[in-house]
């Protein structure tokens, strides 16, 4: 491929000339969401084995599902088994792009994530997402599902890790069990808080249940660094930038001890490095504290 920019990077985003990126799923397409679900397993009975060098992870700085993922990825110490590029933060009716502000696909060459699925899955129709896992060996997405992303890079790299342990076996049932009201409070119920009181309520009631379960404990599970605690950081640390309707509710701050532990995981250094407040926040959002000692 001729390395030139018309070649590398996808065109602006240009919404009056594509239109918005839309979710289309029709009621009747029993297809998940996430439609790729590929995974990666250590002895390699999936399809799919764990090997160095084999995957390449397209994120996006802006989402807290694809955070989730590349957290691990750093938690773990795979920096150099996985390899990962950022689309742009930015869509139209495309889907995500490779542009100029993170660089090109350094993998295929795209320049739309579709580019991947259509590739994987010909006329592909579906939800275009980050993280998406991409196999070099088979040439086609492995999976776009953040859930399961995040639980193999914890379980199934470990001859390549650095020996951290954040879906223990003993605690799997614990970390369902949190994700089971903190996933429907608080990941997926943040925005839609500001404009809907019954969001808003369990929003706040689960805020305060963190906040007494941090009072006498740094972790959420099993007193140790875990899932829960990856999946629950990425949205909080969304909510302590949020602008617009989220401005509206309490800040973090008013829940002293998950503000301490939020602020206390921004000191580990796999979390600040996979945090870029820009692509989320406002650039007149107060971020101060994220520094201060918990």
């Amino acid at each position: 491929m001729s390395q030139t920019a018309s070649t590398i990077y996808a065109s602006p985003t240009d919404v009056a000339t594509y239109g918005e990126y839309t979710i289309k799923q029709d009621p009747a397409d029993p297809r998940p969401l996430y439609r790729f679900t590929g995974r990666i397993t250590a002895d390699g009975s999936s399809g799919y084995r764990a090997e160095p060098g084999r995957y390449h992870l397209y994120s996006g700085w802006f989402c807290p599902w694809a955070q989730r993922v590349t957290l691990q990825r750093a938690l773990n110490g795979l920096e150099d088994v996985i390899s990962v590029s950022y689309v742009d933060n930015s869509r139209d009716a495309r889907g995500w792009a490779f542009r100029e502000t993170y660089g090109p696909d350094p993998v295929n060459g795209f320049t739309l994530l579709r580019d991947a699925y259509e590739v994987t899955e010909p006329g592909f129709d579906g939800h275009v997402s980050v993280p998406t896992l991409w196999d070099r060996e088979t040439g086609k997405v492995v999976s776009n599902d953040f859930i399961t992303l995040g639980i193999d890079l914890a379980t199934q790299f470990g001859k390549w890790s650095n020996g951290a342990d954040l879906y223990p076996g003993h605690l799997r049932a614990e970390i369902a069990e949190l994700d089971s009201w903190i996933g429907p409070a608080v990941n997926r119920g943040a925005h839609g808080a500001a404009r809907n009181e019954t969001a808003r309520a369990a929003l706040l009631d689960a805020f305060a249940t963190l906040d007494a379960r941090l009072a006498d404990s740094s972790y959420l599970a099993g007193g140790q660094l875990t899932e829960a605690d990856v999946r629950l950081w990425v949205s909080l640390v969304r909510y302590r930038g949020h602008t617009g309707d989220l401005a509206v509710l309490p800040p973090l701050s008013d829940y002293p001890h998950l503000w301490s532990y939020a602020r206390a995981l921004y000191q580990l250094p796999a979390f600040r490095a996979t945090t870029d407040f820009a692509t989320f926040s406002d650039p007149t959002a107060v971020l101060a504290g994220w520094d201060s000692e918990p």
